[in-house]
């Protein structure tokens, strides 16, 4: 008995191997990738409360006997949703196909589960290898860590009214890739908040002026929040001494945005030199 079982073990095998290979699937491409077969299970990632994410996946799938079927999907949508969040369908016929959810604005932290649906209307192929429909589980990570944040440089300098570049790199560790907001808070000028997109598992680096109105020293916050989530977002220090005067203006040359035409910047790298040596010797 035991040598018959022994014999059938790799033909057992086989056939399961090959009715996988045939089984009609789900081929999910955003924001990560995997194939599913019927009731499946992927993780997609990290998205914090409120946030919205994209599940992109290919209408194109395999019958039961292993035929390839073109835009054999019809439609993505959602079935199962998690109490507060919100889900929007793909778009009929299109490839790949694109599924918008958001995570409730008041989502505590934890992993939930999505049940979401490949949909094929008229059930096409053939009478003994229809496609039908296919029921997959996304799992997602609900936390306000969702992106790493560093400030460049902590120290700034500057005159009254000259604009001066922050460099903000946002590592997007999470799933969504809704707007960033860059802000300054604290400081007596106007500052114009701005609003980048840092794409899902991506490093992006952005400048961001600021200036003030008076001479002085001025301690403020440079902040950087998600567009969607007021829990999402990181704070740095940032200290900028303003002193109104010729070696100072110099100095700020490079850190600050030039405006003005390319034929002064011999000039202008003169007078960045004069500056950096002044600062050296007044240590």
């Amino acid at each position: 008995m035991k040598a018959a079982i022994a014999l059938l073990a790799p033909l057992i095998m086989a056939l399961l191997l090959v009715s996988v290979a045939n089984a009609t699937y789900l081929q999910i491409e955003g924001p990560v990738s995997g194939t599913l077969y019927n009731n499946g299970s992927i993780y997609i990632g990290k998205v914090g409360p409120g946030e919205s994410f994209y599940i992109l996946a290919s209408a194109n799938t395999t019958n039961a006997t292993g035929k390839e079927i073109y835009l054999g999907w019809n439609r993505l949508e959602a079935v199962q949703l998690p109490q507060g969040w919100a889900a929007q369908a793909s778009q009929l016929y299109a490839n790949p196909m694109k599924m918008k959810i958001t995570a409730a604005p008041n989502a505590a932290n934890g992993t939930y589960a999505i049940v979401i649906r490949a949909v094929n209307f008229y059930n096409y192929s053939t009478k003994k290898a229809i496609l039908g429909n296919l029921t997959e589980t996304v799992y997602v990570n609900v936390t306000p860590n969702v992106f790493a944040l560093s400030v460049n440089p902590k120290k700034l300098n500057a005159g009254p009214g000259e604009p001066v570049n922050l460099y903000i790199t946002i590592n997007n560790t999470g799933a969504s890739d809704d707007p960033f907001i860059i802000n300054a808070y604290g400081l007596p000028a106007w500052n114009v908040p701005d609003e980048v997109i840092a794409l899902h598992s991506t490093v992006s680096t952005f400048a961001y002026p600021v200036y003030i109105d008076e001479p002085g020293v001025y301690k403020f916050n440079l902040t950087v929040s998600s567009a969607t989530s007021a829990l999402v977002h990181k704070s740095y220090e940032i200290t900028l001494y303003s002193k109104a005067g010729l070696i100072n203006d110099y100095s700020a040359i490079g850190e600050g945005v030039m405006l003005s035409p390319v034929i002064y910047e011999p000039a202008y790298a003169v007078m960045l030199f004069l500056g950096q040596v002044y600062k050296l010797f007044a240590k």
